[in-house]
């Protein structure tokens, strides 16, 4: 009866099939067909993948979509991780109150991605907003801006809103790899002569390799599904003038909100998504291969 055991990890299996398996397959399946409405048309092959990429707007609105999309993610692991690493080193070095600084900046965690666009969509308002206020009252009203009005600001005020949300998270990933390393290590770099910033890239950083592995494959994964945060601050139209479209929103208003042109615009959208799985699916396997083979085992 033992046979009985391999039998229990089964509905989460079928739970993993519905809706994780499943979509995959019907977007690539979808993406063959031509559309009217909801309705499937005819088998058309690889004409909206053609589409996709040579047929104007579609063509600019991926690649601007793209680039953003790369803003993104180059932004988060400069500022998200690199502020996350340095606070875990901080409390790693075992400062004081450092139990209640993991919990601080874990806390807007806690929150709904919604409620935190709609937040900060209220702290970013140019006539009434927190931010705009303070600066005024500091006598810095020049600097005052409509955030997320001005093409220029619009999609790294959502970036940096997305880093502040993010940063307790990649915070306790990167404490998890530092708390991960042997003292003993430590100590015979010590007495090698390793200390300051010798200690922290030749040593610690090495060691570490694991836990950024994992925090970069995040962070990629996140940056290219953006959604959710864009969404809530601005909406599915990219606005202002599109500088804050993503890949992912582009989808949304391919798929559900007929942009895309009638027919077109689900075998369009499945298109674009399968585009989207390949793009970060291959990316993510290649980095983490590539990753690994740098990392030190101790």
């Amino acid at each position: 009866m033992r046979w009985i055991v391999h039998l229990f990890p089964l509905p989460a299996l079928i739970i993993y099939a519905m809706f994780v398996v499943y979509p995959i397959f019907s977007a690539f399946t979808y993406s063959l067909y031509e559309w009217n409405g909801i309705k499937q048309g005819v088998f058309v092959g690889l004409k909206n993948f053609l589409t996709l990429f040579s047929v104007e707007p579609f063509n600019t609105m991926f690649w601007n979509a793209f680039g953003h999309n790369v803003i993104y993610f180059l932004v988060e692991m400069i500022v998200q991780n690199g502020i996350a690493f340095t606070l875990a080193f901080f409390i790693y070095r075992k400062l004081r109150g450092s139990g209640f600084l993991k919990v601080a900046y874990f806390m807007p965690r806690l929150l709904s991605v919604i409620v935190v666009g709609f937040l900060w969509k209220l702290i970013l308002n140019p006539n009434y907003g927190a931010l705009n206020t303070l600066l005024t009252n500091l006598g810095l009203g020049s600097w005052a801006k409509p955030w997320l009005g001005d093409p220029d600001t619009a999609l790294l005020a959502i970036i940096l809103v997305n880093c502040w949300f993010g940063i307790g998270f990649a915070m306790l990933i990167f404490l998890a790899g530092l708390q991960s390393i042997p003292e003993e290590l430590i100590e015979a770099a010590r007495l090698d002569g390793a200390k300051g910033i010798s200690m922290l890239v030749k040593i610690i950083l090495p060691l570490c390799m694991p836990a950024i592995t994992i925090m970069t494959i995040f962070t990629f994964i996140q940056a290219f599904e953006a959604f959710e945060l864009v969404y809530a601050m601005q909406g599915s139209m990219g606005e202002p003038f599109r500088s804050t479209d993503t890949l992912a929103v582009y989808f949304y208003r391919l798929a559900f909100s007929s942009a895309g042109g009638g027919d077109v615009a689900i075998g369009l959208g499945s298109a674009l998504a399968v585009v989207l799985f390949a793009i970060v699916a291959s990316v993510s396997a290649l980095s983490l291969y590539l990753m690994r083979k740098r990392e030190v085992q101790h």
